[in-house]
C-alpha cells in the first residue's frame, strides 16, 4: 500500500479507470461476437445491422483508448471482408 497522497490517489484512480476499460473490452467483445453468431445462423440482414452495432462499438473503444486505433480498423476489416465473402457466396 502506498505511503504518499498523492500515491494513494493514483492507485484509486487506477482501479476506476481498469474497470472502465474492462467494461468497455467486455461490450466490445459481445457485439463481434454477436455479429458472428447472426452469420452463423445465416440471416444476413441480422448480419448486416451486427456489423453497424459492431462497427460503432469498435470506433468508440478506439476514440476512448481502449484499443488502439489500428487494431479497430484491422477488427473492422476483417469483420467486413467475412460479411462480403458470405454475401458473393
Amino acid at each position: 500500500m502506498p505511503n504518499i497522497k498523492s500515491a494513494e490517489k493514483r492507485v484509486r484512480q487506477n482501479v476506476k479507470r481498469e474497470l472502465r476499460n474492462r467494461r468497455n473490452k467486455s461490450m466490445l467483445k459481445t457485439s463481434i461476437r454477436r455479429f458472428e453468431e447472426s452469420l452463423q445462423s445465416g440471416d444476413m440482414e441480422e448480419a448486416k445491422v451486427k456489423l453497424s452495432a459492431a462497427v460503432r462499438q469498435i470506433d468508440r473503444a478506439a476514440a476512448r483508448g481502449v484499443v488502439h486505433k489500428n487494431t479497430a480498423a484491422r477488427k473492422k476489416s476483417r469483420l467486413s471482408r467475412v460479411l462480403n465473402q458470405r454475401l458473393a457466396v
